[in-house]
């Protein structure tokens, strides 16, 4: 039976351009990676040059549009028009792309905001430590605040899904949220191999203790110190 691999788009993002700081908005790139790492998980190494291949059912990419508001900032009361924002341009281009490839599905969920603003986490202990006061504050100190609304749930639920209609055997899940707990141990129940890609991120316990296996395919920026990484198989550089 074949392999799904379902990535948490917010979370490769933040990690590809961690890996890949000189591409950061990059979506052409960004896109190629997603697929190329997400199909070298269908190469299982086996003991000396011994391998199997196995098949794709889909890879499947959760994420939401960006947002896409003219807002007032707070502060100045300038209005920023976020549609045409770097990283709005970068997350459409990104989304596009991945249409394009051959078996991959995108799952997009939707922005919600209680607030327009917020003020950024680190210039919020400032405040309370008492360096910086309110009238200090400028207009890059606060952002919008928006968060992803159903993407969790989609994620959740194809995974259910997948495990109870028996289309795999095998799911890799690109991410690294301990909320998959649950929907990980009822693929486990159901027979499936639970593989988990946090793009070389640390896990917390609690998530490790309910997959099969623990896999980062991405490619890591190497230290000074280190041996060059070898390439990615042929095989997988032909099916990317």
């Amino acid at each position: 039976m074949p392999t799904a691999i379902l990535i948490d788009g917010a979370y490769f993002v933040k990690r590809f351009r961690g890996l890949d700081p000189d591409n950061a908005f990059n979506a052409e790139r960004a896109a190629d990676c997603a697929f190329r790492w997400a199909v070298a998980h269908l190469v299982e190494h086996g003991r000396g040059r011994a391998r199997r291949v196995r098949d794709l059912f889909r890879i499947y990419f959760y994420d939401c549009p960006p947002l896409m508001k003219r807002l007032q900032n707070p502060i100045s009361g300038k209005g920023v028009s976020f549609g045409s924002s770097e990283e709005a341009v970068f997350r459409l281009q990104l989304h596009e792309r991945l249409k394009t490839k051959r078996k991959v599905a995108l799952r997009l969920g939707t922005l919600a905001s209680a607030n327009p603003w917020t003020i950024k986490p680190h210039v919020i202990q400032s405040l309370l430590k008492g360096q910086l006061r309110l009238e200090d504050l400028t207009d890059s100190d606060v952002v919008p605040d928006v968060r992803q609304k159903g993407v969790d749930m989609n994620i959740g639920v194809d995974i259910v899904t997948l495990a109870l209609r028996k289309h795999v055997d095998q799911i890799v899940l690109v991410a690294g949220d301990a909320d998959f707990v649950p929907a990980a141990k009822m693929a486990r129940r159901e027979g499936i191999d639970f593989i988990l890609d946090p793009m070389w991120q640390p896990v917390s316990a609690s998530l490790q203790e309910h997959i099969d296996g623990l896999r980062s395919t991405a490619r890591r920026r190497r230290r000074p110190d280190e041996e060059p990484a070898r390439p990615l198989m042929k095989l997988v550089e032909e099916a990317a």
